[in-house]
Protein backbone atom coordinates (compact mmCIF):
# COMPACT_ATOMS: atom_id res chain seq x y z
CA UNK A 1 0.00 0.00 0.00
CA UNK A 2 1.15 3.85 -0.42
CA UNK A 3 3.06 4.54 2.15
CA UNK A 4 1.36 6.82 5.30
CA UNK A 5 1.18 10.71 4.26
CA UNK A 6 1.92 10.19 0.53
CA UNK A 7 -0.79 10.70 -1.70
CA UNK A 8 -2.33 7.79 -3.86
CA UNK A 9 -0.56 7.43 -7.74
CA UNK A 10 -3.13 8.91 -10.16
CA UNK A 11 -4.46 5.96 -12.27
CA UNK A 12 -3.74 8.18 -15.82
CA UNK A 13 0.15 8.20 -13.98
CA UNK A 14 -0.14 4.44 -13.29
CA UNK A 15 -0.49 1.05 -14.19
CA UNK A 16 -3.74 -0.85 -14.46
CA UNK A 17 -4.64 -4.33 -14.26
CA UNK A 18 -7.72 -5.58 -15.57
CA UNK A 19 -9.16 -8.96 -14.46
CA UNK A 20 -11.41 -10.46 -17.03
CA UNK A 21 -11.60 -9.59 -20.65
CA UNK A 22 -15.41 -9.47 -21.35
CA UNK A 23 -17.50 -6.56 -22.43
CA UNK A 24 -17.21 -4.36 -19.56
CA UNK A 25 -13.10 -5.37 -18.71
CA UNK A 26 -11.70 -4.88 -22.25
CA UNK A 27 -14.47 -1.53 -22.54
CA UNK A 28 -12.37 -0.29 -19.53
CA UNK A 29 -9.03 -1.52 -20.99
CA UNK A 30 -9.82 0.66 -24.15
CA UNK A 31 -11.07 3.84 -22.25
CA UNK A 32 -7.82 3.80 -20.80
CA UNK A 33 -5.97 3.25 -23.49
CA UNK A 34 -7.67 6.12 -24.92
CA UNK A 35 -6.30 7.98 -22.10
CA UNK A 36 -2.35 6.81 -22.66
CA UNK A 37 -2.46 5.17 -19.44
CA UNK A 38 -0.93 1.52 -19.20
CA UNK A 39 -3.16 -1.08 -19.15
CA UNK A 40 -2.77 -4.88 -19.05
CA UNK A 41 -5.64 -7.79 -18.79
CA UNK A 42 -5.85 -10.80 -17.99
CA UNK A 43 -8.87 -13.89 -18.43
CA UNK A 44 -8.77 -17.45 -17.79
CA UNK A 45 -9.91 -17.49 -21.17
CA UNK A 46 -6.65 -17.06 -23.78
CA UNK A 47 -8.77 -16.31 -26.42
CA UNK A 48 -9.92 -13.17 -24.50
CA UNK A 49 -7.15 -12.02 -23.50
CA UNK A 50 -5.65 -12.69 -27.35
CA UNK A 51 -8.60 -10.33 -28.28
CA UNK A 52 -8.19 -7.84 -25.82
CA UNK A 53 -4.95 -7.32 -26.39
CA UNK A 54 -5.04 -6.95 -30.19
CA UNK A 55 -7.10 -3.77 -29.53
CA UNK A 56 -5.17 -2.30 -27.26
CA UNK A 57 -2.57 -0.08 -28.39
CA UNK A 58 1.22 -1.48 -28.38
CA UNK A 59 2.71 1.20 -26.23
CA UNK A 60 0.14 1.19 -23.58
CA UNK A 61 0.69 -2.76 -23.11
CA UNK A 62 2.52 -3.15 -20.10
CA UNK A 63 4.03 -6.64 -19.00
CA UNK A 64 3.01 -9.08 -16.50
CA UNK A 65 6.76 -8.27 -14.44
CA UNK A 66 5.18 -4.66 -13.59
CA UNK A 67 3.34 -3.98 -10.20
CA UNK A 68 -0.26 -2.33 -11.04
CA UNK A 69 -1.11 0.51 -8.86
CA UNK A 70 -4.75 -0.59 -9.49
CA UNK A 71 -6.64 -3.70 -10.11
CA UNK A 72 -9.83 -3.60 -11.91
CA UNK A 73 -11.71 -6.64 -11.48
CA UNK A 74 -14.75 -7.66 -14.10
CA UNK A 75 -15.46 -11.23 -13.30
CA UNK A 76 -18.92 -12.84 -13.56
CA UNK A 77 -20.58 -11.93 -9.83
CA UNK A 78 -20.25 -16.35 -9.14
CA UNK A 79 -16.31 -15.38 -9.01
CA UNK A 80 -16.17 -11.56 -7.91
CA UNK A 81 -15.06 -12.54 -4.42
CA UNK A 82 -12.70 -15.29 -5.25
CA UNK A 83 -11.12 -12.80 -7.41
CA UNK A 84 -10.76 -10.12 -5.80
CA UNK A 85 -9.46 -11.74 -2.32
CA UNK A 86 -6.49 -13.07 -5.28
CA UNK A 87 -5.97 -9.69 -6.57
CA UNK A 88 -5.45 -8.01 -3.19
CA UNK A 89 -2.94 -10.85 -2.11
CA UNK A 90 -1.42 -11.18 -5.52
CA UNK A 91 -0.84 -7.67 -5.83
CA UNK A 92 0.05 -6.13 -2.01
CA UNK A 93 0.65 -2.90 -3.31
CA UNK A 94 -2.36 -2.05 -5.28
CA UNK A 95 -5.87 -0.45 -4.61
CA UNK A 96 -8.58 -3.11 -6.36
CA UNK A 97 -12.05 -2.13 -7.36
CA UNK A 98 -14.51 -4.68 -9.07
CA UNK A 99 -17.27 -3.44 -11.45
CA UNK A 100 -19.86 -6.38 -11.03
CA UNK A 101 -23.55 -5.77 -10.39
CA UNK A 102 -23.68 -6.51 -6.75
CA UNK A 103 -21.60 -5.23 -3.71
CA UNK A 104 -23.34 -6.72 -0.79
CA UNK A 105 -22.75 -10.24 -1.17
CA UNK A 106 -19.10 -9.83 -2.31
CA UNK A 107 -17.96 -7.62 0.65
CA UNK A 108 -19.68 -9.94 2.89
CA UNK A 109 -17.82 -13.38 1.35
CA UNK A 110 -14.35 -11.39 1.56
CA UNK A 111 -15.23 -10.59 5.30
CA UNK A 112 -16.06 -14.41 6.11
CA UNK A 113 -12.68 -15.33 4.55
CA UNK A 114 -10.47 -12.88 6.64
CA UNK A 115 -10.05 -10.61 4.28
CA UNK A 116 -10.26 -8.20 6.66
CA UNK A 117 -6.38 -6.41 7.09
CA UNK A 118 -6.84 -6.51 3.32
CA UNK A 119 -10.22 -4.68 3.07
CA UNK A 120 -8.88 -0.90 3.47
CA UNK A 121 -7.33 -1.63 -0.14
CA UNK A 122 -10.90 -2.34 -1.71
CA UNK A 123 -13.25 -0.23 -3.10
CA UNK A 124 -16.62 -1.96 -5.06
CA UNK A 125 -17.66 0.14 -8.23
CA UNK A 126 -19.83 -0.40 -10.88
CA UNK A 127 -19.79 1.60 -14.16
CA UNK A 128 -24.26 1.94 -15.66
CA UNK A 129 -23.18 0.66 -18.71
CA UNK A 130 -23.35 -2.49 -21.14
CA UNK A 131 -24.76 -3.74 -23.67
CA UNK A 132 -27.36 -7.22 -24.78
CA UNK A 133 -23.83 -8.37 -26.50
CA UNK A 134 -20.82 -9.88 -24.52
CA UNK A 135 -17.49 -10.82 -25.06
CA UNK A 136 -14.33 -8.39 -25.93
CA UNK A 137 -15.36 -7.84 -29.71
CA UNK A 138 -18.22 -5.97 -28.47
CA UNK A 139 -16.50 -3.59 -25.98
CA UNK A 140 -16.25 -0.07 -27.14
CA UNK A 141 -13.62 2.77 -25.61
CA UNK A 142 -16.56 5.43 -25.85
CA UNK A 143 -19.21 2.82 -23.38
CA UNK A 144 -18.66 4.80 -20.28
CA UNK A 145 -18.64 8.30 -21.50
CA UNK A 146 -21.21 10.21 -20.02
CA UNK A 147 -22.46 7.37 -18.07
CA UNK A 148 -23.14 7.07 -14.23
CA UNK A 149 -20.65 5.05 -12.30
CA UNK A 150 -21.24 4.54 -8.96
CA UNK A 151 -18.50 4.04 -6.27
CA UNK A 152 -19.11 2.39 -3.42
CA UNK A 153 -16.52 2.61 -0.34
CA UNK A 154 -17.26 0.42 2.61
CA UNK A 155 -16.51 1.57 6.33
CA UNK A 156 -13.00 0.86 6.20
CA UNK A 157 -11.95 1.60 2.62
CA UNK A 158 -9.00 3.57 2.75
CA UNK A 159 -9.87 7.64 1.49
CA UNK A 160 -6.72 6.76 -1.00
CA UNK A 161 -8.19 3.74 -2.45
CA UNK A 162 -11.51 5.53 -3.10
CA UNK A 163 -9.71 8.53 -4.50
CA UNK A 164 -7.76 5.96 -7.19
CA UNK A 165 -11.00 4.60 -7.84
CA UNK A 166 -12.49 8.07 -8.75
CA UNK A 167 -9.55 8.96 -11.12
CA UNK A 168 -10.49 5.50 -13.06
CA UNK A 169 -13.92 6.57 -13.13
CA UNK A 170 -13.04 10.04 -14.11
CA UNK A 171 -10.08 8.74 -16.79
CA UNK A 172 -12.78 6.46 -18.29
CA UNK A 173 -15.28 9.32 -19.01
CA UNK A 174 -17.86 8.26 -16.89
CA UNK A 175 -19.31 10.25 -13.49
CA UNK A 176 -18.72 9.53 -10.14
CA UNK A 177 -22.20 8.75 -8.15
CA UNK A 178 -21.24 7.92 -4.03
CA UNK A 179 -23.80 5.37 -2.75
CA UNK A 180 -22.68 2.38 0.64
CA UNK A 181 -23.21 -1.46 -0.75
CA UNK A 182 -26.37 -1.53 0.43
CA UNK A 183 -27.74 1.68 -1.05
CA UNK A 184 -26.34 0.56 -4.61
CA UNK A 185 -27.63 -2.91 -4.46
CA UNK A 186 -31.27 -1.77 -3.70
CA UNK A 187 -31.23 1.22 -6.15
CA UNK A 188 -29.96 -1.36 -9.02
CA UNK A 189 -32.39 -4.14 -8.07
CA UNK A 190 -34.98 -0.89 -8.80
CA UNK A 191 -33.57 0.69 -12.12
CA UNK A 192 -31.88 -2.39 -13.67
CA UNK A 193 -32.27 -6.09 -12.05
CA UNK A 194 -35.93 -5.91 -11.61
CA UNK A 195 -37.17 -4.44 -14.92
CA UNK A 196 -34.98 -7.48 -16.15
CA UNK A 197 -37.02 -10.12 -14.64
CA UNK A 198 -40.34 -8.16 -15.73
CA UNK A 199 -38.88 -8.23 -19.50
CA UNK A 200 -38.14 -11.89 -19.32
CA UNK A 201 -41.72 -13.22 -17.89
CA UNK A 202 -43.08 -10.91 -20.68
CA UNK A 203 -40.76 -12.09 -23.37
CA UNK A 204 -41.54 -15.49 -21.84
CA UNK A 205 -45.25 -15.48 -22.42
CA UNK A 206 -44.45 -15.06 -26.13
CA UNK A 207 -42.36 -18.48 -26.92
CA UNK A 208 -45.13 -20.47 -27.23
CA UNK A 209 -47.39 -17.50 -28.88
CA UNK A 210 -49.27 -18.32 -32.31
CA UNK A 211 -47.55 -16.73 -35.42
CA UNK A 212 -50.43 -14.93 -36.16
CA UNK A 213 -50.34 -12.74 -32.80
CA UNK A 214 -46.79 -12.45 -32.98
CA UNK A 215 -47.49 -11.36 -36.84
CA UNK A 216 -49.19 -8.16 -35.05
CA UNK A 217 -46.07 -7.26 -32.70
CA UNK A 218 -44.97 -3.76 -33.23
CA UNK A 219 -42.62 -1.46 -31.34
CA UNK A 220 -44.10 -1.79 -28.07
CA UNK A 221 -43.28 -5.12 -27.46
CA UNK A 222 -39.74 -4.75 -28.61
CA UNK A 223 -39.15 -1.73 -26.51
CA UNK A 224 -40.49 -4.09 -22.84
CA UNK A 225 -38.59 -7.09 -24.23
CA UNK A 226 -35.25 -6.35 -25.45
CA UNK A 227 -33.31 -6.30 -22.05
CA UNK A 228 -34.85 -9.89 -22.08
CA UNK A 229 -32.12 -10.96 -24.69
CA UNK A 230 -29.36 -10.73 -22.35
CA UNK A 231 -27.22 -13.39 -21.05
CA UNK A 232 -29.42 -15.93 -19.27
CA UNK A 233 -26.81 -17.61 -17.37
CA UNK A 234 -25.05 -14.23 -16.38
CA UNK A 235 -28.28 -12.65 -15.34
CA UNK A 236 -28.87 -15.68 -13.31
CA UNK A 237 -25.73 -14.73 -11.12
CA UNK A 238 -26.65 -11.23 -10.94
CA UNK A 239 -30.62 -11.51 -10.16
CA UNK A 240 -29.42 -14.38 -7.42
CA UNK A 241 -26.00 -12.30 -5.48
CA UNK A 242 -29.02 -9.37 -4.82
CA UNK A 243 -31.81 -11.80 -4.10
CA UNK A 244 -32.70 -9.78 -0.13
CA UNK A 245 -33.44 -6.67 -2.08
CA UNK A 246 -35.22 -8.52 -5.37
CA UNK A 247 -37.40 -10.22 -3.13
CA UNK A 248 -38.60 -6.97 -1.07
CA UNK A 249 -39.59 -5.38 -4.65
CA UNK A 250 -40.68 -8.68 -5.88
CA UNK A 251 -43.23 -8.38 -2.94
CA UNK A 252 -44.16 -5.23 -3.49
CA UNK A 253 -45.09 -6.04 -7.44
CA UNK A 254 -46.86 -9.01 -6.84
CA UNK A 255 -49.22 -6.90 -4.10
CA UNK A 256 -49.72 -4.55 -7.07
CA UNK A 257 -50.44 -7.26 -9.07
CA UNK A 258 -53.34 -8.82 -6.87
CA UNK A 259 -54.62 -5.92 -6.76
CA UNK A 260 -55.04 -5.14 -10.64
CA UNK A 261 -55.96 -8.69 -11.16
CA UNK A 262 -58.79 -7.74 -8.29
CA UNK A 263 -59.55 -4.80 -9.92
CA UNK A 264 -60.07 -6.64 -13.55
CA UNK A 265 -62.22 -9.08 -12.00
CA UNK A 266 -64.18 -6.50 -10.37
CA UNK A 267 -64.83 -4.42 -13.45
CA UNK A 268 -63.26 -1.27 -11.40
CA UNK A 269 -62.18 1.39 -14.17
CA UNK A 270 -61.06 3.58 -11.81
CA UNK A 271 -58.83 1.19 -10.13
CA UNK A 272 -57.37 0.05 -13.45
CA UNK A 273 -56.72 3.67 -13.82
CA UNK A 274 -54.96 4.72 -10.71
CA UNK A 275 -52.58 1.93 -11.80
CA UNK A 276 -51.81 3.18 -15.21
CA UNK A 277 -51.43 6.88 -13.71
CA UNK A 278 -48.80 5.18 -11.10
CA UNK A 279 -47.14 3.78 -14.34
CA UNK A 280 -46.95 6.95 -16.01
CA UNK A 281 -45.52 8.65 -12.99
CA UNK A 282 -43.19 6.51 -12.19
CA UNK A 283 -41.91 6.76 -16.23
CA UNK A 284 -41.78 10.69 -15.62
CA UNK A 285 -39.76 10.67 -12.91
CA UNK A 286 -36.39 8.62 -14.94
CA UNK A 287 -34.37 11.75 -15.36
CA UNK A 288 -33.91 13.24 -18.98
CA UNK A 289 -31.07 13.13 -20.76
CA UNK A 290 -27.82 14.74 -19.07
CA UNK A 291 -29.45 13.81 -15.69
CA UNK A 292 -32.21 17.00 -16.15
CA UNK A 293 -35.77 17.18 -16.35
CA UNK A 294 -37.91 15.09 -18.39
CA UNK A 295 -38.58 17.03 -21.85
CA UNK A 296 -42.25 16.35 -23.22
CA UNK A 297 -41.59 14.67 -26.39
CA UNK A 298 -43.98 13.56 -29.37
CA UNK A 299 -43.65 11.12 -31.95
CA UNK A 300 -43.41 11.80 -35.65
CA UNK A 301 -43.93 8.60 -37.66
CA UNK A 302 -41.78 8.73 -41.10
CA UNK A 303 -42.51 5.73 -43.94
CA UNK A 304 -39.23 4.87 -45.08
CA UNK A 305 -37.82 2.87 -47.78
CA UNK A 306 -35.68 -0.15 -47.12
CA UNK A 307 -32.34 1.20 -48.91
CA UNK A 308 -29.03 2.32 -48.72
CA UNK A 309 -28.30 6.33 -47.52
CA UNK A 310 -32.76 6.26 -46.87
CA UNK A 311 -32.50 7.01 -43.00
CA UNK A 312 -29.04 9.11 -43.45
CA UNK A 313 -31.36 10.99 -46.19
CA UNK A 314 -34.33 11.53 -43.84
CA UNK A 315 -31.71 12.53 -40.59
CA UNK A 316 -30.04 15.63 -42.57
CA UNK A 317 -33.41 16.90 -43.84
CA UNK A 318 -34.70 16.72 -40.20
CA UNK A 319 -31.21 18.60 -39.05
CA UNK A 320 -31.42 21.16 -41.78
CA UNK A 321 -34.98 22.07 -40.05
CA UNK A 322 -33.36 22.93 -37.11
CA UNK A 323 -35.02 19.84 -35.08
CA UNK A 324 -33.03 18.17 -32.59
CA UNK A 325 -33.70 14.21 -32.50
CA UNK A 326 -34.37 12.90 -29.11
CA UNK A 327 -34.97 9.60 -29.57
CA UNK A 328 -35.38 7.14 -32.91
CA UNK A 329 -37.41 3.59 -33.09
CA UNK A 330 -37.36 1.97 -36.21
CA UNK A 331 -40.38 -0.76 -37.25
CA UNK A 332 -40.20 -2.71 -40.53
CA UNK A 333 -43.70 -2.72 -42.48
CA UNK A 334 -43.25 -6.92 -43.18
CA UNK A 335 -45.48 -6.92 -46.24
CA UNK A 336 -43.77 -4.21 -48.13
CA UNK A 337 -39.78 -2.83 -48.29
CA UNK A 338 -40.55 0.06 -46.12
CA UNK A 339 -39.75 1.00 -42.63
CA UNK A 340 -41.86 2.93 -39.91
CA UNK A 341 -39.40 5.06 -38.11
CA UNK A 342 -40.49 6.72 -35.21
CA UNK A 343 -38.64 10.33 -34.45
CA UNK A 344 -38.98 12.00 -30.69
CA UNK A 345 -38.61 15.55 -31.02
CA UNK A 346 -39.48 18.33 -28.38
CA UNK A 347 -43.54 18.71 -27.68
CA UNK A 348 -44.04 21.87 -29.76
CA UNK A 349 -41.50 20.83 -32.60
CA UNK A 350 -43.85 17.99 -33.72
CA UNK A 351 -46.43 19.24 -35.83
CA UNK A 352 -44.61 21.57 -37.66
CA UNK A 353 -41.43 18.81 -38.28
CA UNK A 354 -44.16 16.57 -39.88
CA UNK A 355 -45.40 19.31 -41.85
CA UNK A 356 -42.19 20.27 -43.47
CA UNK A 357 -41.52 16.39 -44.29
CA UNK A 358 -44.55 16.11 -45.83
CA UNK A 359 -43.63 19.47 -47.93
CA UNK A 360 -40.56 17.66 -48.92
CA UNK A 361 -42.46 14.39 -50.42
CA UNK A 362 -42.16 12.19 -46.97
CA UNK A 363 -45.39 10.19 -45.80
CA UNK A 364 -44.99 11.99 -42.20
CA UNK A 365 -47.89 12.33 -39.70
CA UNK A 366 -47.43 12.68 -35.63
Amino acid sequence: MTAAGTSPPAVPAGTVLVVGAGLIGTSVALALNRRGIAVRVEDVDPVNVAVAASRIEARSVVSPADEPDLVVVATPPDHLADSISAALIAHPSAYVTDVGSVKVQPLAQLRSRGAGPDLPRYVGSHPMAGSERSGPLAAAADLFDGRTWAVTPHDSSDPRAVATVESLVSACGAVVVHLTPEEHDLAVARISHLPHLMAALTAGLLRDAPPTHLALSGQGVRDVTRIAGGNPVLWRQIVSANADALQVLLGDVRRELDDLLEALGDGDARRVEDVLLSGAAGAAAVPGKHGGPVVDLVAVTVAIPDRPGALAQLFSEVGALGVNIEDVRIDHDPARAFGLVEIDVAEGAGEGLAESLRAGGWAAHR
